[in-house]
């Protein structure tokens, strides 16, 4: 068991008591007008995943909001896009690095942190300590020391699915994976595609792979698989790609078939599935899914979109494990200006900016449940809470040239898989190459 399994299992218990307190209205909304403060001033350059239509909006609406209490910090947020740990790590081995960086993988905080790259934010934890159960701050230490600030967690282990196009097929949110194949059928025979699949971003494949792979084989094994202490080539992983290729092998029932899949991103499946009339039926993705829909389509919660948990494949304990992803927020450099920008951002007032929008999960516990939006996105921040098996997107716990480089490593290999499903035992022999290449350095 990792680390980072134990932590994310810790904050999952640790976080479950504070959901329901939420729900209950125990916890204090941060609503306390803070005074402007005139005497730090600077520049901080901040690099992010976010792109203008997947949540730059709304972590400018967080910068805009440090900025009226700190109006002599200037934030310059760059959005860099799913190509960040590549441009980040060129960045860093230039000398020329942003202030500060949101990291959604672990492994390259962990390899950045090695290296003495980073710049620890002890300064933050008396912040933290306020507003997280202690399990948050451990998943942001790396070698005994706070590095990273788990601003954002994602639940991934969710399917979204259009209401209508389920009406008119007669189906229902589906339990187990032998029924998801069931109704895909029902629902193709509709006149309406199964599925939407934004194919060119590779780590919506990974995300598919890591369900099919927990929910086949449990935490223990996904976590074998994940520090590359079982190989590629094992029977597993034959197994879950023979799985995933009864979904992505369905071409008629993919919304554009294999070559529009290779050509649509997250956003493109998303806006497909949820456009009126309904291009395709359901998108397997985590739950930021909801702020695309919301800000992107006409949809609307429960009578437009609704969600489901990813069906069980092996029945046990494992059978409706969650695999969650976190944006992490490291520093570069250390000034006022900085220090003064995470502690705001470890406050609940930054993320419940974010929070009533949707698309956004948090342990800061001093958000109420409230917040969110609609009954939807609370709903896919509970199974984060009361899964009893909780793990971290295998793909980010990775070293990033294998996990989290576009068009390469697992990214880049589970898009030829995507062209060519049948071809498994070759997929699996490069993969475990790439793998192998990754670990040795």
């Amino acid at each position: 068991m990792t680390r980072t399994r134990i932590v994310v299992v810790a904050v999952a218990a640790v976080a479950t008591a504070l959901f329901v307190a939420g729900l209950a209205g125990a916890s204090t909304s941060s609503s306390t007008k803070a005074h402007q403060n005139q005497a730090v001033s600077g520049t901080v350059t901040f690099d992010g995943i976010w792109t203008s239509s997947s949540g730059q909006v709304q972590f400018q609406d967080v910068i805009n909001a440090f900025e009226k209490l700190y109006p002599k910090v200037h934030v310059q947020y760059k959005p860099v896009g799913n190509n960040l740990p590549t441009v980040l790590t060129t960045a860093v081995a230039g000398g020329h690095p942003p202030d500060m960086a949101d990291i959604a993988q672990p492994g390259t905080i962990a390899q950045f942190a090695k290296e003495g790259k980073l710049k620890p934010i002890t300064y933050a934890k008396s912040t933290m300590a306020k507003y997280f159960a202690p399990a948050w701050a451990s998943l942001g230490t790396f070698s005994g020391k706070l590095y990273a600030l788990p601003f954002k967690a994602a639940n991934k282990s969710v399917v979204w699915y259009n209401v209508p196009a389920f009406k008119a097929a007669g189906v229902t949110p589906p339990k187990t994976f032998a029924q998801l194949l069931k109704d895909a059928q029902t629902i193709k025979s509709s006149g309406t595609p199964a599925y939407s699949i934004g194919g060119s971003d590779g780590w919506t494949l990974t995300d598919m792979f890591e369900n099919i792979y927990l929910r086949t084989f449990g935490a223990a094994k996904y976590d074998q698989l994940s520090q590359h202490k079982i190989k590629w080539t094992d029977p597993s992983v034959t197994t879950a790609l023979k799985t995933m290729a009864k979904i992505v092998g369905d071409t008629s029932n993919i919304y554009g078939g294999t070559s529009g899949a290779l050509q649509y991103g997250f956003n493109d499946s998303v806006t497909h599935a949820f456009s009126s009339p309904a291009k395709a039926a359901m998108v397997f993705e985590a739950d930021f899914v909801g702020g695309v829909i919301t800000s992107s389509t006409k949809a609307k919660a429960k009578t437009g979109f609704n969600t489901f948990t990813w069906p069980s494949i092996t029945p046990g304990p494992d059978a409706s494990a969650v695999e969650i992803a976190g944006d992490l927020f490291v520093t570069f450099r250390d000034n006022p200006a900085i220090e003064a920008f995470v502690k705001y951002l470890a406050s609940p007032q930054a993320a419940e900016i974010w929070a009533k929008q949707g698309g956004f999960g948090t342990g800061n516990h001093n958000v109420p449940a409230s917040i969110y939006p609609d009954p939807i996105t609370r709903a896919t921040e509970a199974p984060i809470l009361s899964a009893k098996s909780v793990v971290f997107d295998m793909s980010d716990n990775q070293p990033p040239a294998f996990g989290a480089t576009t068009g390469s490593g697992e990214w880049g290999l589970f898009q030829t898989f995507l062209k060519n499903p049948k071809n498994i035992s070759g997929i699996q022999k490069q993969l475990e190459a790439a793998a192998a290449a990754a670990y040795k350095k």
